[in-house]
């Protein structure tokens, strides 16, 4: 963005309306989706506000302390930076979690995978022993330690840096105590005999990052490339589960778009039983559910 674009999206006296209605229309030229709805959380961001408060001081003339730091974001995200990444956190089931670039902005869709096994499984997984594999920033383990106080919940993920974003979740959320995170290729390091394995794993091929959007690729690589199928992370994850499921055990998954067919029938030559697959919000089948033994 040039230096001049930038200060007539939002320029000094203007009021809150103002400066709401021209950074969306600085939105709407560089193709941010919903425009108002960022413009909105990066003003009520910096300003300390609660989004619908903003509604309530339309008139107010902003000052220059005030709209240095919104220029910045406004900038930041025009060039497609991922509006959580700019806040510094996102909205998980109800419950708020940090988020940055070490790891997967948690998605809707990953939401809806959490909702499901609450709704469906609510008396049979809590009391069990569970692990989230690739749990990047631990959405998932954290939601369901929240839910199932007398679960034993461990959170796995091969990079660090995620991990520590885990960490600083568990603590945030007063969690701590409820999940172990630890470092592991898939289950390469973590001890046997789980109820549950729930996994939202890298499903992207490599072949579809030109097909991206600029605010998905500011998520680390590994979180998002799988391989040139797409698929290779979830076909190991289903090889392995079986010698770390207890007998009847469950293998709840997220997958990419267009690849249930196959899964089914990967999980299929390997005996698990009860496959089953749901549709998210949007109609695409996007979660795969199996027992074994």
């Amino acid at each position: 963005m040039q230096r001049d674009e930038r200060r007539s999206a939002v320029s000094c006296h203007m009021t809150v309306l103002e400066v709401l209605q021209s950074t969306t229309g600085y939105f709407q030229k560089r193709n941010i989706d919903s425009p108002r709805l960022n413009a909105e959380h990066l003003l009520a961001h910096v300003l300390g506000r609660k989004r619908m408060e903003l509604y309530l001081d339309f008139e107010r003339r902003l000052r220059e302390s005030e709209l240095a730091p919104l220029r910045e974001l406004v900038k930041r995200r025009g060039l497609g930076e991922p509006l959580q990444h700019l806040l510094g956190t996102v909205e998980f089931c109800g419950r708020s979690f940090r988020c940055d670039k070490r790891a997967l902005v948690p998605r809707p869709e990953t939401e809806q995978l959490v909702e499901l096994l609450i709704s469906h499984f609510k008396s049979e997984i809590a009391y069990s022993r569970m692990i989230d594999v690739g749990t990047g920033s631990g959405v998932i383990a954290l939601t369901l330690a929240a839910e199932f106080p007398k679960a034993e919940i461990v959170g796995a993920d091969i990079s660090e840096d995620a991990l520590m974003l885990a960490r600083e979740n568990a603590e945030r959320l007063g969690l701590a105590d409820r999940v172990r995170f630890l470092r592991s290729n898939l289950l390469e390091n973590v001890q046997p005999d789980f109820d549950l394995i729930v996994a939202n794993l890298p499903h992207v091929s490599t072949e579809d990052r030109q097909n991206l959007s600029r605010e998905v690729l500011h998520d680390p690589e590994v979180a998002l490339f799988a391989g040139a199928r797409g698929d290779e992370l979830v076909r190991q994850l289903i090889a392995q589960a079986p010698s770390w499921l207890r007998p009847g055990g469950m293998l709840a998954m997220e997958i990419g778009i267009g690849q249930s067919e196959a899964l089914v029938a990967a999980l299929a030559e390997k005996n698990y039983r009860d496959i089953s697959t749901e549709k998210d919000y949007s109609g695409v089948i996007r979660f795969l559910f199996a027992r074994y033994g």
